[in-house]
């Protein structure tokens, strides 16, 4: 097991020294190609993936499952953003500061390549290209390790983009994949200190655990979403049942969808019903507070507010006001993506300054928290941490800065 995690952790050190001073235009060509061999190799990745989906097991979450099936318009997206990834600003050698200092020495902050990044991820097959893509853009080496239920569609993809260096590249080691599912290799791959800079898992709060109890090298924690959209008593009624509406059942085994509805008391009464009705019709169980329960005949009672159900399946609590709202949001959700429906311009200044998530958002729904949607391309993740990058990540997040200092011959 050593010498298989050691040898593609070397191979990965050895590729990024070369890809870091990667020109922009061969870089771009090579994502260019990458994307058209995504599309012309569909079949070939439908293949893999429905083995994967065949031995899913019946009785696992069937949100994973969504997450992991492919189909013609899901590729065509994941080649679409490698292709968007191609058309981007390259951040390597883009200087974000700049200065003269009294002794004549000239000073510049650059952005650099963090080196080699591991990415360990779950079910979602589209994270192979988008981490792959982001990384060699950004002029990083990347370790690959999805998670087992998908180990067939991830290689496929992981194949066919790695066949595209090999004659068009220097560097034909940049990318690297661990087909090993034993959650042994992913430890072992954590104390690969010496040649991985930077780790990110991609997944659940247990994966994140795992991640951050064992890694030797620094984490840049991504993990699932509880998000909340608070209705304040000045909302636009038909406004606040589209945007939950969309949050909770557009695609609700996501990490960014709505888990939590918050209505103040002063409207619950006015827009609980049709909105809940509404959503319940469209198959959305409903849990809620006692107050809840009696404004809704069809719901059962909330057992508590801490859940992701990646699932039709949403928590609602009447509050007082913007404050109980804001308190209740900071307590319970994992810092990801929250919502506010309001008319009042100071409520939704308040919100946005007190609400503790990676994005908030002010009459809109929480799905668009995306590195697709942000226009970033891809996102290699969602980070929910505050160091050193928040939110959707996309290339500037893969980069580190450093200074370069000209002089004539100054000394201290």
């Amino acid at each position: 097991m050593s010498e298989y995690i050691s040898d593609i952790c070397k191979k990965a050190r050895a590729a990024a020294a070369a890809v870091g001073f990667l020109p922009t235009a061969d870089k771009n060509r090579a994502l260019e190609l990458m994307a058209a061999a995504i599309g012309r190799e569909k079949d070939e990745i439908l293949r893999a993936n429905a083995l994967d989906v065949s031995l899913f097991p019946k009785d696992k979450n069937q949100a994973f499952l969504d997450r992991l099936t492919l189909d013609g318009k899901r590729i065509e997206s994941m080649a679409d953003g490698v292709l968007a990834v191609a058309g981007l600003d390259d951040p390597i050698g883009k200087t974000t500061y700049e200065r003269t200092l009294p002794n004549g020495l000239e000073l510049r902050r650059v952005r650099a390549p963090l080196g080699v990044v591991a990415i360990i991820y779950e079910s979602r097959p589209n994270v192979t290209a988008d981490a792959a893509a982001l990384c060699f853009k950004s002029g990083n080496a990347c370790v690959l390790r999805g998670g087992k239920e998908a180990v067939n569609t991830n290689k496929a993809i992981y194949t066919i983009m790695k066949n595209v260096l090999f004659g068009n590249t220097s560097c034909q080691e940049v990318l690297q994949f661990i087909d090993k599912t034993d959650r042994a290799y992913a430890a072992e791959l954590l104390t690969m200190k010496d040649y991985i800079d930077v780790v990110i898992p991609r997944g659940g709060n247990s994966l994140k655990d795992f991640v951050l109890s064992n890694a030797k090298m620094p984490v840049i924690a991504s993990a699932g979403g509880v998000c909340h959209v608070y209705v304040e008593q000045t909302a636009d009624f038909g406004m606040a049942s589209d945007i939950i509406f969309n949050a909770k059942t557009s695609r609700p085994g996501v990490c960014n969808a709505a888990e939590t509805l918050l209505v103040d008391e002063a409207i619950a009464d006015r827009f609980l019903p049709d909105c809940l009705g509404r959503l319940s019709r469209a198959g959305v169980e409903i849990r809620g507070d006692e107050r809840t329960i009696g404004l809704f005949d069809k719901a059962v009672p909330v057992k508590d507010y801490d859940t992701e159900y990646e699932a039709l399946i949403l928590a609602v609590k009447v509050v007082k006001d913007y404050n109980e709202a804001i308190d209740h949001i900071n307590a319970h959700n994992t810092k990801h993506s929250d919502a506010i429906v309001t008319g009042d311009e100071r409520v939704k200044k308040i919100f946005a300054e007190r609400v503790d998530a990676a994005a908030v958002y002010i009459n809109a729904s929480t799905r668009f928290t995306d590195g697709f949607e942000f226009g970033l391309g891809a996102e290699m993740a969602i980070s929910t941490q505050k160091l050193h990058v928040r939110g959707p990540m996309g290339l500037e997040a893969l980069t580190s800065e450093k200074y370069v200092v000209a002089g004539n011959g100054q000394v201290r």
